[in-house]
């Protein structure tokens, strides 16, 4: 990347209303560091507290989305026994309401569960959303997670619109997965 074209990438950051962004390989530790800078930067900001932590729990459920399910991960995990996995998180305001975006490589066989599983959630009211969760809760986590099964689920119940997603091709049995949430 020239120096033009890392000022470019800052203003059109900017210019998103970008607060702060990452992209890399993540791990727990790197979750942690850049959950105490966006800690800091909503506190500094003066955001109701009420929202800076709905903000931050979509936050840390969107990373450790990555850290679990990045179909980019490094062989071997980090030295303390975390996963590594690459992909993006972006946290920002548009017209007056917070973001969080994260993006990552999934398996294509991966794509179109996640499709109808985020469908079904995005088609969802809060009510439907808080039964949802309650019946998922009961049940023993689905095959191939590594969580209670439950993150998309909260990532909604937390956001103030639907979430929005999508996924692009990258060929090699692979996609760009991404996911938004505005809070």
């Amino acid at each position: 990347m020239s120096p033009q074209d890392f000022i470019s990438f800052h203003n059109a950051s900017r210019q998103s209303g970008v607060i702060m962004s990452f992209s890399g390989d993540v791990s727990e530790k790197v979750l942690f560091s850049l959950g105490e800078v966006l800690r800091f930067r909503m506190t500094q900001g003066a955001t109701d507290a009420s929202i800076a932590k709905r903000v931050f729990s979509v936050f840390v459920e969107q990373a450790q989305n990555i850290i679990r399910y990045s179909a980019d991960r490094v062989a071997g995990g980090s030295p303390d026994g975390s996963g590594v996995s690459a992909g993006m998180i972006v946290v920002g305001m548009e017209e007056g309401r917070f973001f969080v975006a994260c993006g990552n490589e999934v398996p294509q066989a991966q794509v179109e569960p996640l499709r109808a599983r985020l469908s079904r959630i995005a088609g969802m009211n809060q009510d439907e959303l808080k039964a949802y969760y309650r019946e998922k809760i009961r049940q023993p986590a689905e095959e191939g997670s590594l969580g209670g099964s439950i993150g998309l689920i909260e990532i909604a119940r937390r956001a103030s619109a639907p979430v929005e997603f999508d996924f692009r091709d990258l060929g090699a049995h692979r996609s760009f997965f991404c996911l938004k949430a505005y809070i």
